[in-house]
């Protein structure tokens, strides 16, 4: 897989003139970004994170994106533009106390989450929400302390990627563990529907995951309720 993505360096190639969320939003809207997880291209229409982010922007005063786990640059120069209402090219205390920011993602997108609300901590952002769907990688587990509530989904089924077990608050009186959900997938139909010969005959519990509507409308639950919280 990764042979194949050296070899195709289009894939790599997303740029903020590629999204569609302007600069700046306006004042009271939510933005939300939504990572893929491996190598999938922020575009792809199979994948669930850009189903979801679609469907998102059928949302009135929701501004919402998808983006490659790889290109957190872009995610973070996306969310600084949109949040930046005077337009000086920096975000002062009042533009990120009034920021409504959403994050979630699946696989290395689920550890893109969490890498991300910590940049935007940095930054003084506070985040809204945080879900992760089987997420992979390092660091993952410990949501910083400006993320208001965080979810988490995953499950360790024998024989595949094995997602982050359990997500806990770096400050529990600051942010708010919704759940620790595992799934299994043991006994459940592959999704077919995909078209990826190699996922849908290597991909396992971990891409069944992916494709699980159960599991992304949950996931949809919790983001419009954070959305609808002021």
């Amino acid at each position: 897989m990764l042979a194949i993505a050296l070899c195709c360096p289009a894939i790599w190639g997303q740029a903020l003139s590629d999204l569609a969320v302007p600069a700046p939003i306006p004042k009271g809207s939510t933005l939300v970004i939504g990572f893929l997880g491996g190598f999938e291209q922020w575009n792809d229409d199979h994948r669930s994170v850009r189903k979801l982010t679609l469907k998102l922007r059928n949302r009135p005063g929701v501004y919402a994106e998808s983006v490659s786990n790889w290109r957190r640059k872009v995610a973070l120069e996306l969310i600084r533009r949109a949040l930046d209402t005077n337009q000086d090219g920096k975000l002062d205390a009042e533009e990120c106390t009034r920021a409504r920011v959403i994050l979630f993602g699946q696989s290395w997108g689920g550890a893109a989450v969490l890498a991300t609300a910590r940049d935007l901590k940095k930054l003084g952002v506070p985040v809204m929400l945080t879900v992760q769907v089987d997420s992979v990688g390092v660091h993952d587990d410990v949501v910083p302390a400006n993320v208001l509530s965080a979810a988490n989904f995953y499950q360790h089924d024998p024989l595949t990627i094995q997602g982050r077990q359990e997500i806990r608050a770096a400050d529990p009186t600051r942010t708010r563990i919704l759940a620790n959900l595992e799934k299994s997938y043991l006994l459940h139909p592959m999704d077919n529907t995909n078209g990826e010969w190699a996922r849908r005959t290597f991909g396992g519990s971990h891409a069944k995951m992916e494709h699980h509507p159960a599991v992304w409308s949950q996931v949809e639950r919790y983001i419009v309720d954070a959305i609808g919280r002021r």
